[in-house]
């Protein structure tokens, strides 16, 4: 079939202010009905990452994963060792990465993501209990999982109703919520921090005077008797 042509652009910098805060107070609603609705299963998702002796398994098909990437990420560096794996990816041999020790952190808005869905008993399978992020505990991967942090209705802020938003906030900010629960829970440091973030801004934030100072023979030192051609040798 012939392709139609899209309608030609017209900006409206009022209709795009407009969509923008349309878009942040959808989002900002869901997370203050998400604060309201943090329970028991929270309690419960966090001690099953204190009591993971493996890694947290993070896994999320599209915007999903994205987000479970970074999850993950925030998990590493705050002393939850995780990983990142890709369903698909995981149902073509690297399943084989998960151990029994392991955890799984499953994310889908719907879900019933067939990724998942396929994903979560051969990781159970495996041994590897299963905590899932999801709208319902009564979907499939919400049947599946041993526990379940709901999103609840959230509909997207997307004009079409479509594209993945309020979703992907939700499941953003109980990934954070979950990862600064455990971390305080480990009674993790600063200075176990700083071990992790060697680089970048951040890194020179949290480094040691003793780090970077100079030592011993390094040290430009020189003494009272010392003519001014030492002193320029020595600079």
């Amino acid at each position: 079939p012939a392709v139609e042509e899209s309608t030609p652009m017209v900006f409206d910098p009022e209709q795009a202010r407009s969509r923008g805060r349309e878009v942040l107070r959808l989002e900002s609603e869901a997370l203050a009905s998400a604060q309201e609705r943090l329970g028991p299963a929270f309690d419960e998702a966090c001690r099953m990452v204190l009591d993971c002796t493996g890694r947290v398994v993070v896994t999320g098909m599209g915007k999903a994963g994205l987000v479970g990437g970074k999850i993950s990420a925030t998990l590493a560096s705050t002393g939850t060792s995780s990983l990142f794996l890709h369903p698909g990816e995981a149902l073509h041999g690297d399943l084989g990465r998960v151990r029994p020790e392991d955890l799984i952190l499953a994310l889908s808005k719907s879900g019933a993501t067939p990724e998942l869905v396929r994903l979560v008993p051969a990781a159970r399978a495996i041994g590897a209990p299963i905590l899932a992020i999801c709208s319902s505990a009564e979907s499939p991967l919400g049947k599946e999982a041993d526990v379940v942090l709901e999103l609840g209705e959230a509909p997207e802020a997307c004009p079409l109703g479509l594209a993945p938003t309020v979703s992907t906030t939700l499941m953003l900010a109980l990934g954070d919520a979950l990862a600064m629960a455990v971390l305080e829970g480990r009674n993790f440091t600063r200075e176990e921090f700083a071990a992790f973030h060697p680089a970048g801004s951040l890194g020179k934030s949290l480094m040691r005077v003793g780090e970077i100072m100079r030592k011993g023979e390094e040290l430009p030192l020189l003494g009272p008797e010392s003519t001014l051609a030492d002193t320029l040798t020595v600079m």
